[in-house]
């Protein structure tokens, strides 16, 4: 008998695997903070053997490394993979034995990236689970284009042939574990659902549907934005990532506070976008502790900018700076907890800016009110449909772009809220009159304002 436990990490859209048996196991994929692995194996009471990457990853810092350390696991990587650290290179068809009776096999699978490896977990001979990294995916692929942009169609093609090599040499009733696809931005769509199989794919997925050809042609059309901290992801992961510190910054107080802010460092409040709009410190941003904080937060910020975290509890902070480690942000500079009142100087007031609904403004547009409407959305949203005459500077972009905004009030919006609190705060740091529209895109036509397509 095996057990597979799944580790969830919803902010980045990614899991990681403890597969193993009565004795041993290998953790695959893990994340930065390793701890969650070594409490999972713990509760097993089981020793982690191995641990095993399926590729060099673009889009989080991983613990391979680490964990390996301090477990004593052999370190799979694939043999392939630019690396500059000690590790057990693995080739298609090469097996490990994880336990009495478990065997697991490499199957080599590029596409996601030229040196992709997928793991087999075999139970006496037969295949019983496949983890799939960023390969087939749960209705789609991880995308092709995080390498380098001239080998983005072979991958892509690449892609197309591993996901039917899979097909071929795996049973149907196989679950199909990937590590991307829920939600992270190195699938190359996203898809329905959080389970999934061999024999469900084969019917579902384009990649086992489609000729290769015009699997290719909509995939590379279909390509969203890329995280501008992906960049930082693969060389660091590359090199060997150092052990993260997650040890709690140290406690700013309102003159730290102020300091940093004027010395151009990023102040970043975790709190909900509905507590941050009715009073905050100003020049301070908003990324919500229950968002997509590192996805966002890393994107948008210059690389390397000392960050000092703002929450309500020691606890918000902790989980923050336990998700921004993953992306390599690595200590935050300072935080402060407790009541906004006490981060501003004596003699100073909390800044604040309204919020709305998408019928707030069409109500204003229909005074006759001469209103900026900022789409945040992705280009690939506002492709859908979007609000007459709104002006459109995707969130990721704003930071750079804001001196584009046209003069005058600013009613920003987005699919659902979230994006548009962030780009408010940027806004309101920045001194512009900011409208944050918290509503569900599709209340606009309902409100009775046009939408249009570009």
């Amino acid at each position: 008998m095996f057990f597979v436990d799944t580790l969830e990490f919803e902010g980045l859209g990614n899991r990681s695997y403890l597969v193993g048996g009565p004795r041993s196991a290998v953790a695959v994929d893990p994340p930065r903070d390793v701890d969650q692995v070594i409490a999972a194996a713990a509760k097993r009471g089981v020793r982690i053997a191995y641990v095993a990457e399926t590729h060099v990853h673009n889009d989080y810092i991983t613990g391979g490394l680490e964990l390996a350390r301090v477990t004593g696991a052999s370190y799979l990587v694939p043999a392939a993979a630019h690396v500059s650290f000690a590790r057990t290179p693995v080739a298609d068809g090469d097996t490990v034995t994880v336990d009495e009776g478990l065997v697991l096999r490499a199957l080599a699978t590029p596409g996601h990236t030229p040196h992709h490896t997928s793991y087999v977990l075999e139970e006496d001979g037969r295949g019983t689970a496949a983890f799939t990294g960023g390969s087939l995916l749960i209705g789609t692929v991880g995308r092709p284009d995080l390498v380098e942009p001239r080998l983005t169609e072979e991958l892509a093609r690449a892609q197309h042939a591993s996901a039917h090599r899979l097909a071929d040499e795996l049973d149907d009733e196989v679950p199909v574990l990937p590590t991307h696809g829920f939600g992270s931005f190195c699938s190359s769509s996203q898809a329905e659902g959080d389970a999934t199989t061999i024999g469900r794919e084969r019917t579902a997925n384009d990649a086992l549907t489609l000729d290769v050809d015009t699997f290719v042609a909509e995939m590379l059309a279909g390509l969203d934005d890329v995280p501008a901290y992906y960049a930082h992801m693969g060389p660091a992961n590359a090199a060997g990532p150092a052990p993260v510190d997650l040890t709690p910054p140290g406690r700013a107080d309102a003159g730290e506070i102020a300091a940093r802010l004027a010395a151009g460092e990023w102040v970043v409040d975790l709190r909900s976008r509905t507590a941050f709009a009715e009073g905050h410190v100003a020049g301070s941003f908003n990324f919500e502790g229950d968002g997509k904080l590192a996805t966002y937060l890393a994107w948008l910020i210059p690389w390397g900018k000392p960050v000092t975290l703002l929450a309500d509890t020691p606890e918000r902070i902790a989980d923050a700076q336990r998700e921004l480690a993953r992306v390599g942000i690595d200590r935050p500079a300072a935080a402060a907890t407790g009541d906004p009142a006490a981060w501003i100087r004596e003699g100073e007031r909390l800044a604040s800016f309204p919020r709305a609904r998408f019928a707030d403004l069409a109500e204003v547009r229909g005074r006759g009110e001469e209103v900026v409407v900022l789409d945040v959305r992705r280009d690939s949203e506002r492709a859908a449909g979007h609000v007459e005459g709104a002006v459109h500077v995707p969130v990721h972009e704003l930071y750079g772009r804001l001196d584009e905004v046209p003069s005058g009030t600013v009613w920003v919006h987005c699919a659902g809220g979230m994006r548009a609190a962030i780009a408010a705060s940027l806004l309101d740091a920045a001194g512009r009159a900011v409208v944050a529209v918290d509503d569900g895109f599709d209340a606009a036509r309902e409100a009775g304002l046009t939408v249009t397509r570009p």
